[in-house]
């Protein structure tokens, strides 16, 4: 213990004479690691992170496998981390977890690796491939680590990612729509229901999928139309029995309205046709 500490206390000295007399670039550019990693140590507890993370940089590949190892790449990422350097923090929290899984921070490092990704995560209206990144990772977490004091925290983060999923999919959906690629929006919309029932926009997506499906079957020809018309009958059904009191009701009745008589049209034709 006494020698550990007198080693440090060295290290400390060496680095202080270092940085006094040449500076801190001299000792970046020095081939003394061990003045390098007092004086990264240094910096970092004296929240210079960028300075630290220089010298952390060059310390990563020369003590690979080596003494200190294991405290290099945790503070490295963590001055990261503090830098808002989240892509790069990611990746090295994640390096440390896979290189040190006995390590007493390895927990920590998954936590975190998943909240640097969360914290990468956009917009809803841009690319989410982040956002889902940092759903599995946290769903990793929780299932690695279900006591973890950060459990709360992750399933909070979690609700939020997936509600911007959710925004994402109604999005891509409804966008189907508005160029009027009914089949396509129809089929989307359908997809959007079934993968989250629970959303506040199902009552918005089922009548959207009513809308789409009955101007996909009554632009449909003859032969198809009649069963494409019955589904919007059947999908009509299903709305006003999950929302009978919907902001939508009338318009979704009108469209109920005219599927029947377009099939009763129909109906017809294939009388006379008989004849």
């Amino acid at each position: 213990m006494m020698k550990s500490r007198l080693w440090t206390l060295c290290l400390v000295a060496i680095c202080f004479a270092a940085t006094s007399c040449n500076g801190y670039e001299k000792v970046l550019k020095s081939n003394d690691f061990e003045a390098k990693y007092a004086l990264a140590m240094q910096y970092y507890e004296e929240n210079s992170y960028s300075k630290a993370i220089q010298l952390f940089e060059n310390l990563v590949m020369y003590y690979r496998g080596k003494e200190h190892t294991e405290n290099i790449l945790w503070y490295y990422a963590n001055a990261l981390l503090k830098e808002e350097d989240y892509y790069t923090a990611a990746y090295q929290f994640k390096r440390f977890s896979r290189q040190f899984p006995y390590s007493t921070h390895v927990e920590e490092a998954v936590y975190l690796s998943a909240y640097c990704k969360y914290l990468q995560s956009p917009a809803h209206t841009l690319d989410q491939s982040q956002t889902k990144e940092a759903v599995d990772e946290f769903e990793r977490f929780a299932e690695r680590y279900p006591q973890s004091v950060h459990i709360p925290e992750v399933n909070k983060y979690l609700d939020e990612l997936r509600e911007k999923l959710m925004l994402k999919e109604y999005d891509i959906a409804m966008g189907y729509y508005t160029i009027e690629a009914y089949h396509a929006a129809y089929i989307s919309l359908g997809n959007f229901i079934n993968l989250y029932p629970d959303s506040p926009k199902r009552e918005e997506a089922m009548f959207y999928q009513l809308r789409s499906g009955f101007e996909y079957g009554i632009n449909s020809t003859d032969a198809k139309m009649k069963e494409r018309l019955q589904q919007t009958t059947n999908d009509f059904e299903k709305f006003v029995a999950s929302f009978p009191e919907s902001k939508y009701l009338s318009e979704a009745q009108s469209i109920y309205t005219k599927s029947k008589a377009a099939l009763a049209n129909l109906e017809e034709k294939q009388k006379e046709k008989k004849q």
